[in-house]
């Protein structure tokens, strides 16, 4: 009754199937090691939140690397300078509650003449249209910010492209490089994210907010990847089974009409 499943194009249709159950099997590893990795990351974060305040010249210079900003973000950090504020640019694209605006990205310059960009925060599209936004102007003299230092973020695979030359006013993301490219002193190449200053800065541009810590959907889709391959691990034998009682029935010549209405062939 199943020797037709050793015929070439039904040896085709079982590669086929191997190859779907093999395939969801090895998306759901993939999204599992996913959230994994996020966990990871989650607890790392949770972790260097709850170190205590220090100065960020402590954790990074101007001469470190990727990799040394990579080991201390996130961390809580302060600083104290002056605002650069004809140097400062906007990052286009930035929503909060559902508006569309801008980060404000300002330089603070340090007693030792080295400068830390801000992230003084959020204005919506209508204020960050022109070059200088007056209305999130920070406060003259000296300042104390404290935040959390950041990466600077570069481009994916895909996304809008900052011009390599001339000077910018508005960036497509927060890119220190880029922005230390056009300014004549030297800039840490991490950013901080403002949650506090001292004087304050008032309503406007408003704090961007920490990253909600999550695990994302990464553990539904392993469960949904499984469930095709469970699907498809027993579907496909069912489907060999009907098709061998069809063949089975159509040779003792019953009925197609009573074919389809039987699951299981009547013997003789």
């Amino acid at each position: 009754m199943y020797r037709f499943v050793v015929r070439p194009r039904w040896i085709l249709s079982h590669l086929l199937a191997i190859g779907i159950v093999v395939g969801c099997v090895v998306a759901g590893l993939w999204q599992y090691d996913r959230l994994e990795t996020r966990r990871a990351n989650n607890d790392l974060q949770a972790a260097r939140t709850e170190l205590p305040l220090v100065p960020v010249s402590e954790l990074v210079s101007v001469g470190s690397t990727d990799e040394d900003v990579e080991d201390v973000a996130l961390r809580s950090v302060e600083v104290t300078g002056t605002y650069r504020v004809e140097d400062q640019v906007t990052v286009a694209n930035r929503s909060y509650e559902g508006a569309p605006g801008y980060w404000v990205l300002t330089p603070l310059v340090t007693s030792d003449g080295t400068a830390v960009v801000i992230n003084r925060g959020w204005v919506p599209m209508s204020v960050g249209d022109g070059e200088r936004i007056v209305e999130a102007d920070p406060p003259d003299g000296q300042v104390t910010v404290v935040g959390s230092l950041m990466e600077s973020q570069r481009r994916g695979s895909t996304g809008p492209v900052d011009p390599d030359e001339g000077r910018l006013t508005r960036l497509a993301r927060a890119d220190i490089d880029r922005l230390g490219a056009q300014l004549d002193y030297p800039v840490l190449p991490a950013y901080v994210s403002l949650s506090g200053q001292a004087p304050d800065q008032g309503t406007m541009p408003v704090p961007v907010e920490p990253v909600e810590v999550g695990e994302g959907p990464h553990l539904g889709y392993t469960f949904q990847w499984f469930t095709f391959a469970v699907i498809a691990a027993f579907g496909y034998p069912m489907v060999l089974r009907k098709v061998a009682h069809e063949r089975a029935a159509e040779e003792r010549g019953e009925p197609p009409a009573r074919r389809r209405s039987s699951a299981v062939p009547v013997d003789d």
